[in-house]
């Protein structure tokens, strides 16, 4: 029988601060899972290779020796603005048995929206296509977009904001951020798809849960942390884990 294992940053002694603010939740020979905060790349640029998650885990993982054969793989990517739960991979197998699963593995998220919420659930269903300045936008053309599917339900509302939990049900680029701003209640601080005068100190959007195979034991993990403090500065108090029961 699989166990569940569910880590929480804030309450783990395990828990390790690397620099830039990175902190690693678990790790075991095939992964490294950590909490990223925002502002900080996934992985480099051709105008920023040094400032990523995937830099300071590469030098954590050699310990500083630039010519270790040590390394990790990339499995998937936040958005530099979004905070949260990333999974890296230390094999190369690891990193194929993650992606393999990745359609199955669940995957939530915390934010922060404009407005007041009429449905109080809701599933958003449209194809999502890309320009060539790189603008993410919906269409009707099953022929020009690929299909996204987002799901989400409001825990908290106050008079100018809504404390959504989403769960992604299709993992397309942007998804997250265009399907909000498409139904009017842009994530807070999303100066490229939302109000240009937004308000937010950054983008109001947290990857609060992860839940996987282990690549190599096939046991459940699940990886949560708490919401983080500028969403309580946003909407107020809000609970571990966002669950408005406890509200």
């Amino acid at each position: 029988m699989r166990s569940t294992i569910a880590m929480d940053k804030h309450s783990n002694p395990r828990t390790r601060l690397l620099p830039r603010g990175l902190a690693i939740l678990h790790e075991d020979r095939d992964i490294l899972v950590v909490d990223k905060p925002a502002g900080l790349l996934t992985m480099g640029t051709e105008s920023d290779k040094t400032r990523t998650a995937y830099f300071v885990l590469t030098d954590y993982v050699r310990k500083g020796y630039s010519k270790s054969r040590n390394r990790i793989f990339i499995v998937h990517r936040l958005d530099r603005e979004t905070s949260g739960i990333l999974v890296f991979a230390k094999t190369i197998d690891a990193k194929l048995s993650l992606q393999n699963q990745w359609k199955e593995t669940e995957k939530k998220y915390l934010a922060v929206v404009h407005g007041y919420c009429d449905k109080k659930a809701e599933t958003i269903t449209t194809h999502l296509a890309e320009n060539k300045a790189h603008f993410v936008y919906s269409t009707s053309n099953s022929a020009k977009g690929r299909l996204a599917r987002t799901a989400y339900k409001v825990l908290k509302q106050t008079r100018d904001f809504a404390l959504l939990e989403i769960k992604l049900l299709t993992g397309r680029k942007h998804q997250i951020r265009v399907h909000l701003a498409g139904i009017g209640h842009a994530v807070v601080g999303d100066r490229k798809y939302g109000k240009e005068a937004s308000g937010g100190a950054r983008l109001a959007l947290h990857a609060s849960l992860l839940s996987f195979k282990h690549p190599y034991s096939g046991q459940q993990l699940t990886f949560e942390t708490k919401v983080p403090a500028y969403f309580n500065q946003l909407v107020g108090s809000v609970p571990p884990g966002g669950d408005p029961k406890r509200l």
